[in-house]
């Protein structure tokens, strides 16, 4: 998956899952849209089906200081590569 397509793809996520339309890439989604715990750890759940795989610990762990869109797309790439390379 490229960047775009994962891009795309998170804000399909947000748009249906969310109801979240068009976020800014660099807006702080909990103090824009709400966006709390609950959330975070469906929007996990949505990123395990995209790779096809559970994340680890660790990986969740990684998760927590996310605020942007933008930092959504990094750490999917990042996860995405890291599955590529195994």
């Amino acid at each position: 998956m490229t960047r775009d397509q994962i891009r795309a793809k998170i804000l399909q996520v947000f748009a249906d899952r969310f109801e979240i339309d068009n976020p800014g890439l660099d807006d702080d989604l909990r103090e824009a849209y709400e966006f709390d715990s609950i959330d975070a750890i469906e929007l996990l759940r949505e990123i395990e089906l995209m790779l096809g795989t559970e994340l680890t610990r660790e990986e969740k762990k990684a998760a927590m200081d996310i605020r942007t869109i933008d930092q959504i797309v990094d750490y999917v790439v990042a996860l995405a590569g890291s599955r590529l390379s195994n």
